[in-house]
């Protein structure tokens, strides 16, 4: 047998396309490059799927692809919209009676994935826009739990939920159609 790397499997070797672009210069190009590539990954993961978006990984979890859509669409939010923007945005899934909503309520119906993809489309424009036009990595934001966060943590804490969950993201779609790779 020969060895083959996982990432082949996923993408093909020359088709990523989340890496290649920022290596080098500064600080919040190199930050947000980081970010755009684990925002990347996770739309990869659930690439060529839509009923299999809801499929858990195992009981009693709720956890799914949808489910990691729909939390990280909430984290998104939270940190430049509510944080670091000074907005007062509910989240979209999350509820007071149901701290776990984005990954309860996660249900593949199509115009529930449709919504949930333009959402998290829009958050994470709105981060974007929102790094582009900050005077710098140091801009300041109020977080309940923490005091005082910059915008430079914020990136450097996105990039860490990111990878964290696209790990998750990883054995979810192992498990749905046996695509593997980073």
């Amino acid at each position: 047998m020969t060895a083959r790397r996982r990432a082949r499997f996923f993408t093909g070797e020359q088709t990523d396309p989340r890496y290649g672009a920022v290596t080098t210069g500064d600080e919040r190009a190199v930050l947000g490059e980081q970010l755009r590539a684990q925002r990347a990954t996770l739309e990869l993961k659930c690439a060529g799927l839509a009923a299999e978006l809801d499929r858990r990984s195992v009981a009693p979890s709720t956890m799914s692809l949808l489910g990691l859509l729909r939390h990280l669409t909430d984290v998104e939010r939270r940190w430049f919209r509510g944080i670091l923007a000074g907005e007062d945005p509910a989240p979209l899934y999350a509820t007071p009676d149901n701290a776990d909503g984005d990954f309860d309520g996660a249900l593949a119906e199509p115009e529930a994935v449709t919504a949930a993809w333009e959402a998290w489309r829009a958050e994470v424009a709105f981060a974007e826009k929102f790094v582009e036009t900050a005077a710098d990595l140091d801009v300041e934001g109020e977080d309940p739990f923490l005091g005082a966060v910059s915008l430079r943590w914020v990136l450097v804490h996105m990039i860490q939920e990111y990878a964290r969950h696209n790990g998750h993201a990883d054995l979810l779609r192992e498990r749905i159609d046996g695509a593997v790779g980073f």
